[in-house]
């Protein structure tokens, strides 16, 4: 780690700046009513930042969407720097009297589970590490439907017949989409009587090639330059900010091979790369966020059990436009890439990973 996707509503702000003042302690509830009581949101993010292109800045999004519809709620952030923040972060919140705290990413399961435990009356949300407390809503995505897609994608638009992949760290939240995008891969293989390889991901061992970070773009560069030393033209970092490097160094490479970006639409996100992105892997983090957010505010029960599961079918995950890429993709690459979509929703193709959300 559920749609109408927001990134198509004008995109996402991304430059987060730090939060400006907050609203007054009544407000109106979106629809000229009466003034409604202040719902507070409060954010902690992980380690990659408010500014990371990526999860930290989808999610931030959607507490902002749900600001500007409900003018009662009052976001906050707070940004972690490292792993040992995550606890006295969220432990700061529950001492602001915060009516509901999201934390953002698989890495902040522990710290989550450990605060939610000792507060039991509080609200938490956490994005992409469901705990199984009644305090905790998890919001879900099977990003490997998406992330097969992707591979399906790439085997059919490299040259050089070699894609590669990397990841930040082997958490459930990135080898999902390794995961998609090797079966998307092979499934092109098999349906095109193909031998493209797939570099840096071996979904049987679930071993590969990980930066170990999730914001040095030099870690990402490194990895990324070994995959194309060996042969690749199409990459899918799934690092958050550190996949940055690689997109620079596909942008320096003047064309020479294209990155797939994951979570935010990087011709969005990080558009100084447009010209580099192939597609993205997309989360719809905000509109899960979003939902989450005004269903609290409204005095709904955000349980559990489903929680939220993001998918192709609700368009909690998606590809992105092809953006520059949208002459360079062939009619009937695009066509094969909409039938597996469908194919996927209707369950004719089942795609799976061991990191996948039940």
């Amino acid at each position: 780690m559920r749609i109408v996707s927001m990134f198509a509503a004008g995109g996402l702000a991304l430059t987060a700046a730090a939060c400006g003042e907050a609203p007054d302690n009544e407000g109106t509830d979106g629809t000229g009513g009466e003034p409604t009581e202040a719902y507070k949101a409060c954010m902690v993010t992980d380690v990659g930042g408010i500014d990371d292109r990526s999860f930290n800045a989808s999610a931030w999004a959607g507490i902002e969407a749900a600001q500007s519809e409900n003018d009662a709620v009052d976001g906050d952030y707070v940004a972690s720097s490292a792993e040992a923040d995550y606890e006295p972060n969220l432990t700061g919140y529950v001492n602001q009297d915060c009516d509901f705290i999201l934390a953002v990413g698989g890495l902040m399961g522990d710290a989550t589970t450990a605060v939610a435990e000792a507060n039991p009356d509080q609200q938490f949300g956490i994005v992409d590490a469901p705990t199984g407390l009644a305090n905790v809503y998890p919001m879900q995505f099977d990003t490997a439907q998406a992330a097969f897609l992707a591979g399906y994608l790439a085997a059919g638009f490299s040259e050089s017949g070699i894609v590669g992949t990397y990841g930040g760290l082997p958490i459930p939240p990135v080898t999902i989409f390794m995961d998609g995008f090797v079966d998307g891969v092979a499934h092109y293989n098999e349906v095109k009587s193909a031998d493209v390889q797939v570099l840096g991901w071996d979904k049987a061992s679930q071993n590969g090639s990980f930066t170990n970070d999730f914001v040095k773009q030099d870690e990402g560069k490194k990895v990324g330059d070994s995959l194309v030393a060996q042969g690749a033209d199409v990459i899918m970092p799934v690092a958050g900010g550190a996949g940055l490097g690689t997109a620079a160094a596909a942008q320096a490479a003047g064309g020479a091979y294209s990155v797939i970006w994951v979570d935010v639409d990087g011709c969005e996100s990080a558009e100084q790369y447009c010209d580099t992105f192939l597609t993205t892997v997309v989360k719809n983090i905000p509109d899960a966020v979003k939902q989450a957010v005004l269903a609290g505010a409204n005095g709904d029960e955000l349980s559990p059990d489903p929680g939220y599961l993001g998918n192709l079918e609700n368009n909690g995950v998606s590809l992105a436009p092809y953006n520059e890429f949208e002459d360079r993709v062939s009619d009937e690459l695009k066509a094969e890439v909409e039938q597996l979509k469908a194919d996927i929703i209707a369950g004719t193709i089942e795609v799976t990973s061991a990191a996948q959300p039940e």
